[in-house]
């Protein structure tokens, strides 16, 4: 009885927490709302940055991927492998070629930067030739050797390269008349030449020169053009017995008469000289082109390998002597058996 009389009481446990408002659950879809929204951004990034070509050749794929795939091409990745659309080589250093609608100034580039390169090495290339030049000067200024010469060492600069050139003066000829054989001071010329030369990584050209005056018998025998090969030739050695690296010659040629140095006097002894020419780089590639062969032509034989005709034809006879032309009377012979000159 006394327990029924006994009143009822209700506890209430209110647990108090951050609340809805309050909780971290909203991070998760915040976190999840940033990353699609930069996703969306980088997608109409790249699709504003993409060419059209590269835009219809990523809709083909997706269109019929393995017709693309096969086929290759932009989008497909441009890569020369066996298995094509596999990207781009590792070995290799560029990437894909963008093969779309590609505005102008991109397209020439590489040849704007090509034309910038080789106007950069030009410069610097005449820079070196010009101190050369200068330091070749203070040389025969300097040079007890060389200074009594200086009215005979012509030096310009052409757009082969750096031209220095030796001329013959009516009373101090370079060479014995009518023939190659240098005098002594000549010698010493080419030798402190030959020092200097070695300073730069040029290739060198030599031209012999020659008077008009012919010899007594004529341009069908011994003439100034043999005789302009060989003063060049003797110039050679003697830049070799100088010092001169040998493997600097480029060329070496005989111009008798055709290139004089006064033109108004095709008689003058200053057109019997000898130019050195240190070559630039486009001059040497000039030169060498010359070696290659052209197009359309066989191929070599490989090495150990002999040609048909080199092992049908008979070996040719070697040409006999030509017989020395008589002298006319009254003229003068050389030591070697040739009409001197007139």
């Amino acid at each position: 009885m006394n327990d029924d009389k006994r009143p009822l009481i209700v506890i209430k446990k209110i647990k108090r927490g951050g609340g809805a408002g309050h909780g971290g659950a909203w991070k998760i879809a915040y976190a999840d709302f940033v990353t699609a929204m930069m996703a969306f951004f980088l997608l109409m990034w790249l699709l504003g940055s993409t060419s059209k070509g590269d835009l219809h050749g990523i809709a083909d794929y997706f269109q019929n991927p393995m017709r693309v795939s096969l086929a290759g091409g932009s989008g497909s990745g441009d890569a020369s492998s066996v298995i094509q659309g596999g990207g781009t080589d590792i070995a290799r250093k560029d990437g894909q070629i963008i093969r779309g609608e590609v505005p102008v100034d991109v397209r020439n580039m590489t040849k704007k930067n090509t034309g910038a390169d080789e106007a950069e090495v030009a410069r610097k290339e005449m820079e070196r030739l010009k101190q050369l030049k200068a330091r070749v000067e203070k040389a025969i200024e300097d040079s007890p050797s060389l200074n009594p010469f200086k009215n005979q060492i012509k030096l310009d600069l052409t757009p082969e390269g750096l031209r220095i050139q030796i001329l013959d003066e009516q009373n101090r000829p370079m060479f014995d008349l009518g023939s190659a054989h240098l005098k002594d001071y000549t010698r010493g010329i080419l030798h402190d030449i030959a020092k200097l030369l070695n300073e730069v990584d040029h290739k060198i050209t030599l031209s012999g020169h020659t008077d008009a005056k012919p010899y007594a018998s004529g341009e069908r025998a011994y003439s100034n053009w043999e005789l302009s090969a060989d003063r060049a030739n003797a110039s050679r050695r003697e830049l070799i017995a100088g010092g001169m690296d040998d493997r600097k010659i480029l060329r070496v040629v005989g111009l008798s008469s055709a290139v004089p140095f006064k033109t108004e006097d095709p008689y003058d002894p200053s057109n019997r000289r000898i130019s050195i020419i240190v070559t630039n780089r486009k001059t040497e590639q000039l030169i060498k082109s010359e070696a290659a062969p052209a197009a359309g032509a066989a191929p070599a034989p490989e090495a150990g390998l002999v040609p048909p005709a080199a092992v049908m034809a008979p070996p040719e006879r070697e040409p006999p002597a030509p017989a020395l032309p008589k002298a006319m009377p009254g003229s003068a012979v050389n030591s070697d058996g040739w009409p001197a000159r007139r």
